[in-house]
């Protein structure tokens, strides 16, 4: 058996690891901080040398830096908000006080009686049918001349327009305007009922133009409402 001699190297099984020298801890520190609180240190003008910033003032850097970063994202965050609040109710309010708007008197109903002869008699609206109590509102903006009873209307609200046009509301549960107020389209104007000459809850909704009653579903399909398909196009 040969022997080894003291003076022969060893020899190293598998892949020899080339030795690297060790990295400065604190020049690892120093380099994370700066990266982190770059936006700081340019806004004071200049960074500061590595080997002059103690611990201490990195751990201020990191902390003022990530602290800017979060109040911008928030600031960001609120504007963004903000304007989008700002245009909703920009939109809406433009739609509510806009003169031309008209919109359907309520939703969720059945269409249950055209204008037209009924037993006879003229039929001068439409009837449209919903539970009792359910809020119906107004058509088109204007003011209100009648709010109270109306012999075989019952309880009723009648809205004069600014073109002398009057929309008639008729066999209301309740009431939830008064005389002389000032309507836009959309607002509240009563209850659904059964109050007058009706049988059952139902909305009876009448159009009079230069005085005398129309049928109101072509003339409100003119105004981009159609009361069969429950649609109005704002």
């Amino acid at each position: 058996m040969r022997q080894r001699l003291s003076s022969e190297p060893d020899r190293y099984r598998g892949r020899r690891r080339v030795p690297t020298p060790p990295r400065s801890r604190y020049a690892a520190v120093v380099t994370t901080a700066f990266v982190g609180a770059g936006v700081v240190a340019l806004g004071a003008g200049a960074l500061p040398d590595a080997k002059a910033v103690s611990p201490t003032a990195l751990a201020d850097l990191e902390r003022a830096a990530a602290t800017s970063e979060d109040v911008s994202a928030r600031t960001a965050d609120a504007e963004a908000e903000r304007a989008s609040r700002a245009d909703r109710d920009g939109l809406a309010s433009t739609l509510a006080a806009a003169p031309e708007v008209w919109r359907l008197p309520l939703e969720n109903y059945n269409f249950v009686s055209p204008y037209g002869m009924k037993w006879d008699k003229l039929h001068a609206g439409i009837d449209l049918a919903a539970p009792e109590g359910t809020t119906y509102t107004a058509v088109h903006a204007g003011t209100v001349t009648k709010a109270g009873w109306f012999g075989g209307y019952g309880y009723c609200v009648i809205v004069q327009h600014a073109d002398g046009t009057e929309s008639i509301y008729g066999h209301s549960s309740a009431v939830l305007v008064s005389e002389g107020q000032e309507v836009k389209a959309g607002d509240q104007l009563g209850r659904v009922g059964a109050t007058g000459h009706a049988y059952g809850s139902h909305l009876h909704l009448e159009l009079h133009v230069n005085g005398k009653p129309i049928d109101p579903i072509p003339y409100l399909l003119e105004r981009d409402v159609d009361i069969q398909l429950q649609v109005d196009d704002l």
